[in-house]
């Protein structure tokens, strides 16, 4: 069995509203979406209450100040993540951001890149355990390119391999998209040995990075990744706003999937020249204040220390892995015990629907995920319809999951599923 520590003083819950009001309640949902800490509120309050105004648009001081702001943030993130400032492009979100990757790729052909087109023969590589929104986009740009969809399958725990992956990969491959760490199982992929892979046979990589962002130290540049895609509410930051990473070189050949103001050099009746990465993919008015919470999201977490934050959260995940096998009658997916994982379990409780667990453990006051977490796939090829899923951060404590396993000990009695 693990054993419990002291949270470190920098990862304080009374540094997070919503945990100060909610102090009987244990937040175990932050893999969805994350709380926010003071740091990054007031941020958002600073700016939009002495910094508000119009950004790129101008010679104004005011606009100055917010477009100082805003490309502040940019510069901000991009180094939490190992990019060039031209390098990250915001979005709404990381679902957003895949989508602008494939929809620019699925133009390719038609907007002079070439060397990004695709087409009939070409194969773009998936895995089985992908989140909906790294799936969907890539069977659309097969469909509208005449491309082939491949699948790298999992095994019963929802696991895949680098040599499950190298059998799907063949000299046809143009394009390879995965998840850095999944939302179900708490996988973490082997990225350096998939990016060797692509390289052998010259695909692009396309990197799902919303659930390893927020919790691992992450160097974009260094792993070698050509484009990714991660969220701001997942670590520390507001909903709304979110972040494409592109090799520079790459961002600049690839077709914007929306165009506008903003996004220009030179408009004509007939024609229009775009500007460079970041600014070509920005059509219209941003999430300015939102962008700047991100910045200070990524901040915050900087300051605390990515080393210091996955050190915490491993023990977490040891500590719910223990839990959920501590309960007869439970199934337990993802890596086994012992081995690495991220900060997240997903379970089922024999005899009990997933619904049915999650709203009893709400009824104690305890927050999990229930459902199929946007990975249906997934959950069919586990041969389940939905999953609990508990997940920590750096505001989790080891009491916390104490509560967490006490309470779903209760759970089969409770239904009558343990006679």
């Amino acid at each position: 069995m693990h054993t419990t520590s002291t949270t470190p003083s920098a990862f304080a819950r009374d540094a997070y509203p919503y945990l100060r009001s909610n102090a009987e309640r244990t937040y175990l949902d932050s893999a969805a979406t994350s709380q926010r800490p003071d740091a990054v509120l007031e941020a958002e309050d600073v700016f939009a209450r002495t910094q508000y105004a119009a950004v790129h648009r101008g010679s104004s001081m005011a606009t100055g100040e917010a477009t100082w702001a805003f490309e502040g943030a940019r510069e901000t993130i991009a180094g939490f993540v190992g990019a060039g400032d031209r390098e990250i492009v915001f979005t709404e979100n990381a679902t957003d951001a895949l989508n602008v990757i494939a929809l620019g790729l699925s133009d390719a052909a038609t907007f002079g890149a070439p060397d990004l087109a695709f087409g009939p023969g070409d194969e773009i590589v998936i895995t089985e355990a992908e989140h909906h929104a790294n799936l969907i986009p890539w069977q659309r740009l097969a469909r509208r390119t005449g491309a082939t969809l491949r699948v790298v399958p999992v095994d019963e725990s929802g696991l895949w391999t680098i040599d499950d992956l190298t059998a799907v990969v063949t000299e046809r491959t143009r394009l390879i998209a995965f998840a850095h760490v999944s939302n179900v199982t708490g996988y973490i992929a082997p990225v350096a040995d998939v990016v060797q892979v692509a390289r052998q046979a010259g695909a692009l990589t396309v990197l799902d990075a919303c659930q390893s962002a927020p919790h691992l130290s992450l160097d974009l540049g260094a792993l070698g990744v050509d484009f990714a895609a991660f969220s701001s509410h997942k670590m520390l930051g507001p909903t709304g706003v979110g972040a494409l990473y592109g090799r520079a070189e790459l961002l600049d050949q690839l077709p914007p999937a929306r165009t506008g103001g903003s996004t220009i050099t030179t408009v004509t009746l007939q024609d229009a020249e775009f500007l460079p990465s970041p600014q070509r993919f920005e059509a219209g008015t941003q999430p300015v204040t939102q962008a700047v919470g991100f910045g200070a999201a990524a901040a915050y977490l900087s300051a605390i220390g990515m080393d210091r934050v996955r050190a915490h959260e491993a023990e977490m995940a040891g500590l719910l892995v223990d839990a959920v096998r501590a309960v007869p009658g439970t199934r337990l997916f993802g890596p086994p015990a012992g081995a690495e994982r991220a900060g997240l379990v997903s379970f089922v409780v024999d005899g009990v629907h997933s619904h049915d667990v999650g709203q009893f453990l709400d009824d104690r006051g305890i927050t999990v995920r229930t459902g199929h977490h946007c990975a249906q796939p997934l959950h069919r090829r586990l041969g389940v319809a939905a999953t609990t899923r508990a997940s920590a951060y750096v505001y989790t404590t080891a009491d916390d999951v104490a509560r967490f396993g006490a309470a779903l000990a209760e759970v089969r009695a409770f239904f009558g599923a343990d006679r």
